[in-house]
């Protein structure tokens, strides 16, 4: 039986981590009742997915994004499945039936020119996504400062741009998904008794020329990472859960104490995950990430115990409480 999954490739997609994402939920959260699940961030779903095929207690959900060419295709998949996969079938089987390199590249140039038009009707850009998506170089989305779609030919052999079964399967899980194509703040409005907001923002850059969160054409600086952190506090003033992801500066070799600091009265602990895109392949591999959450207890340290590691203390202890680290 199919499983639903994300239906587009996305850089920072959650599905190698879901299972520490799954340990560090808020201890007995599969009895939680009537469950109200919030992703201010939603990119590729991958955690949105899970959730709501493990927890049947989540009875309604929010997904919000800012790049509405990805809310399009969320909302296509959910209202309309059956003509996205005839619409995909089509361009699959032209692009496919292409014989060489060329002709190929030259039919992802036109088909890129046309999606970057932006006139088009919400099918002919989900399927346009979709198609781009699986034929550009590595899966990226990115734009340029016009908001204009700027990554080149893949060089794939016979990509499978439609899976009917997930295309299916997702719009049946997204049935009871609200979706949103707005700032993140704009979420909390739909907050009310059981709600966790699991957040996946733009990941801060490691270094200078690292960053990869250009796939809107405002860049999602320190300013917002900083409003970001603002509005958490605001979650946790009306006692909602929540759980957020990010790049580990402090595991820079530069010793970067930007997270620590900003988020150092919450519990802040650190997971293995693997990079794939970087330029130098000897830059690629595993690092640390953190995930930052509001709640002590998990259902991995149900009684709220961590392993403390050797980070020194950022704060004075008469300034905020001392936050632990794990190691997973």
């Amino acid at each position: 039986m199919a499983k639903a999954k994300p239906f587009i490739k996305w850089v920072g997609g959650k599905g190698q981590l879901i299972e520490q994402l799954d340990a560090q939920l808020p201890v007995n959260f599969e009895t939680w009742e009537d469950v109200t699940y919030i992703e201010p961030f939603v990119g590729g779903g991958a955690m949105l997915f899970y959730m709501l095929q493990q927890y049947p207690n989540i009875r309604h959900a929010v997904i919000n994004d800012v790049n509405s060419d990805l809310t399009t295709c969320y909302r296509t998949v959910r209202d309309t499945p059956e003509d996205l996969i005839t619409s995909l079938m089509d361009i699959q089987n032209a692009y496919n039936a292409l014989s060489t390199e060329e002709a190929r590249k030259d039919f992802f140039l036109v088909t890129r020119e046309r999606y970057n038009e932006k006139n088009l009707d919400p099918l002919e850009n989900t399927t346009k996504f979709f198609f781009l998506n699986r034929t550009c170089f590595n899966g990226l989305y990115r734009v340029n400062k016009q908001g204009l779609f700027n990554v080149p030919f893949g060089k794939y052999t016979n990509p499978m741009i439609c899976d009917p079964a997930t295309i299916r399967k997702d719009s049946e899980i997204l049935q009871r998904v609200e979706i949103m194509t707005d700032d993140f703040e704009a979420t909390f409005e739909h907050a009310h008794g059981n709600t966790l907001f699991y957040f996946d923002p733009p990941y801060r850059p490691l270094s200078d020329t690292s960053s990869f969160n250009d796939y809107v054409k405002d860049a999602f600086n320190d300013d917002a990472q900083i409003r970001l952190k603002e509005y958490c506090d605001r979650i946790n003033e009306a006692g909602f859960s929540f759980m957020l992801s990010n790049s580990d500066c402090k595991g820079n070799k530069e010793e970067d104490n930007f997270f620590d600091v900003l988020y150092g009265e919450y519990h802040i602990e650190r997971v293995w995950a693997s990079r794939s895109i970087n330029s130098n392949p000897k830059k690629r591999g595993k690092l640390t990430e953190i995930l930052v959450h509001n709640y002590s207890a998990t259902k991995e340290h149900p009684n709220g115990e961590y392993l403390q590691i050797g980070i020194e203390p950022l704060y004075a202890a008469e300034e905020v409480e001392p936050y632990k680290y794990v190691v997973l």
